[in-house]
This record gives C-alpha cells, sequence and structure tokens, in this order.
C-alpha cells in the first residue's frame, strides 16, 4: 500500500505540489528509506520484547501518518510525513513473515506461506488501479488507504496470539547465534536468491519491460498496467498452491525451476515482435514468482529458531532492498551503453547466475 497505491498518483502530485518530476520520486526514497536502516533494529526489538509491541505501533504510525499525508499543503511537509510513514512501515514486510513461522511449521508454514505471497500479488495487482481511480478525484485521496492499518492494530492488539518474548540469551549470545546462522552454506544461497531475485524483478521486469512496451510497440500506461497485472494474478494463483508443491517436490526444486523460466523469459524477450506474444512471457515469470518468492520465505523461517527469527529475517529484507535498488540502478548503465534489448540479455545473465546459485548452494532434490 505504502508503494503501490501512491505510484499512479505521482504525476497528480506533482502539478498540484508544483514539484518536478525529478523530486517526485523523492516520495518513494523517503518512504523506503527507513526500513534499510531500521528493519534489523526492530527485529531485535521484537525478538527481546514481543511481536506484538512492534507490530501494533507500527501499524498505528503506519496508518495516522499515511493520513496525515493527505493533508499535507507543501512538499517538504509531505516527505517528512512519508518519512514517519516509512519507519512504521519497516518492520512490518519482516514481521508478517515472523509471524507465520512463530504460528505455523512443516507443510502447514508453506501452505500459509504460499497464502502470503497470494496476498502481496494480488495487493500488487489491486493497488494501483485503486490508487490511480482516487487519485482523479484529487491527488491526496490515495494516502487514506492507509488508515486500513488501524482497524488491523486494534484487532491484532486483542485477537493476535503469539510467542511469548524471548529474553533468556544475552545480547552477545543472541548476536553470536544470528551470526552462526547467516554463515550457512544454505541461507548464503537463499539470501543470494532472494538478491538475485529482486534484482530480476525492479530491473528487467518492472523497469525495463514497460519502457520496451511503450518505446517498441507504442503501448499507452493503461495497457502497460494491465499486461503487468496479468503477473500479480498468476503469482497469487501459483503461490496458493504452494502447500500442495511443498507434498511433491523441495523448496529447493521449485527456487531452481524459477531460476531456469526467468533464464528462458528473459532470453525470449528481445525475439518477439508483437504485444500478444508478451503475455506468455509474462504470464510465466508470475508463475516463477509465485514458486520463488514464497519458498525462499519458507526457507529462510524455518531455518531461523524462535528467539531470534524476526532479527534473522530483517537481514533478508535488507537483502531484498538492496536488490530493488541495484537492479534499476545497473540496467539503467547498460541501458545507457548498450539498447533496450541489452538491459534483457544482461538480465538473462543474471538469471544464469540465479540458475548456479540455486544449482550448487541450495543443492535441490525432489521429495
Amino acid at each position: 500500500m505504502g508503494v503501490s497505491s501512491i505510484a499512479p498518483a505521482l504525476p497528480s502530485i506533482s502539478r498540484a505540489l508544483d514539484v518536478s518530476t525529478q523530486q517526485i520520486g523523492l516520495l518513494i526514497t523517503v518512504f523506503t528509506l527507513p526500513g534499510i536502516f531500521l528493519t534489523p533494529v526492530l527485529g531485535i526489538f521484537a525478538d527481546r520484547w514481543g511481536r506484538k509491541r512492534i507490530l501494533i505501533p507500527s501499524l498505528m504510525l503506519f496508518g495516522t501518518a499515511g493520513v496525515l499525508c493527505g493533508f499535507s499543503t507543501d512538499f517538504d511537509q509531505l516527505l517528512w510525513l512519508r518519512f514517519i510513514q516509512g519507519i512504521g512501515a519497516a518492520a512490518l514486510g519482516t514481521l508478517n513473515v515472523t509471524l507465520i513461522g512463530d504460528l505455523f511449521s512443516g507443510n502447514d508454514r508453506a501452505t500459509a506461506m504460499g497464502y502470503n505471497g497470494s496476498v502481496l500479488s494480488v495487493g500488487t495487482a489491486v493497488y494501483p488501479a485503486i490508487g490511480g481511480a482516487l487519485a482523479t478525484i484529487g491527488w491526496f485521496y490515495p494516502f487514506f488507504l492507509s488508515a486500513l492499518a488501524i482497524p488491523v492494530g486494534i484487532y491484532a492488539a486483542f485477537a493476535l496470539k503469539t510467542i511469548p518474548a524471548q529474553n533468556g540469551n544475552s545480547l552477545s549470545s543472541y548476536f553470536a547465534k544470528i551470526s552462526d546462522a547467516l554463515k550457512s552454506k544454505k541461507v548464503i544461497g537463499l539470501l543470494a536468491s532472494a538478491f538475485l531475485t529482486f534484482f530480476i524483478l525492479y530491473g528487467g521486469f518492472i523497469t525495463f519491460l514497460p519502457i520496451l512496451l511503450d518505446q517498441e510497440f507504442g503501448q499507452s500506461s493503461l495497457i502497460i498496467g494491465l499486461l503487468l497485472s496479468i503477473t500479480s494474478f498468476v503469482t497469487a494463483l501459483t503461490a496458493s498452491q504452494l502447500g500442495r508443491l511443498t507434498l511433491r517436490f523441495t523448496e529447493q526444486r521449485l527456487i531452481l525451476t524459477a531460476a531456469i523460466i526467468y533464464l528462458i523469459i528473459f532470453l525470449t524477450i528481445p525475439t518477439i515482435s508483437t504485444v500478444g506474444g508478451m503475455i506468455v512471457p509474462i504470464m510465466f515469470f508470475g508463475v516463477a514468482q509465485g514458486l520463488n518468492i514464497p519458498s525462499i520465505l519458507n526457507l529462510l523461517t524455518g531455518h531461523a529458531p524462535a528467539e531470534f527469527r524476526a532479527a534473522f529475517l530483517s537481514v533478508n529484507w535488507m537483502v531484498i532492498r538492496t536488490g530493488q535498488t541495484v537492479g534499476p540502478y545497473i540496467l539503467g548503465l547498460v541501458y545507457v551503453y548498450l539498447d533496450i534489448y541489452g538491459t534483457f540479455y544482461f538480465t538473462a545473465g543474471v538469471a544464469l547466475l540465479f540458475v548456479i546459485v540455486s544449482s550448487t548452494l541450495l543443492r535441490p532434490h525432489f521429495k
């Protein structure tokens, strides 16, 4: 909600507050920035103090600051409120996965993680449409969607049951256990897989596929948005079946399969000459996402003992944020020195690296 519902409103905000196109992107940057630095700290607090003591204030801050953004009268004020809202959002991406790890185990956890991936994908598909529709009424209306976090926080305060805070270990022992867990070959492979996944997603797919559809196929923003939404719905459908898939295949096998699909997709895209032809790789990208991301999260969650699960998973969130940032930047350089098709071949090279990582460090096998 913090990004997807706001993105379609950026042009309207730019005009309403008299902000240049170069500056308007700061509304995304100042929102995501606190997560890079605060997520590990909040993860530690969630382990030491309990999940709800971090989760509920985070939801309330996210919702309140988001609503106040809608009442901003100038851009500087809006940036500060977005930064505060980003502080509220910093722990949410880690805590929802941490809570799944606390509440479920075995195949039930894989099923729950798949449903979580489905919800995220549906939100990714639906929120831009909702935000865009609200922005046609007024640039500030998409921010009011954040108010939904407040009743969620109230509900969680009374209904959510979490494991007790783990305070038995000293801080030195606590950090030593996290460090030991992060040195595992399997964990390194999973973190590398997460980085490569979001490099591919935010670089080759989200950033440069729309540019290709615009420059080479002359498609409107509406059509591009609808095409990208196909991916999210296919991802949701695929992820919802993760519990069934893991009864037959290991998560490692599903991750390797996704990496191979990424490789084929980005080698294929430069050869497609029609918009209709693009639907096939777009759909298969959704399949790969539905197999890949919930599987990575499920394996990481299962690897972390409850007493440091939140801090452990916050490292993954930092890795994801890094991939999101680095992917578009590096492919932007490729675009400058080569061309639009060069970015897809480069992304295919990243996907090949992903295949190597997932087939060696994760050692996939059939159940």
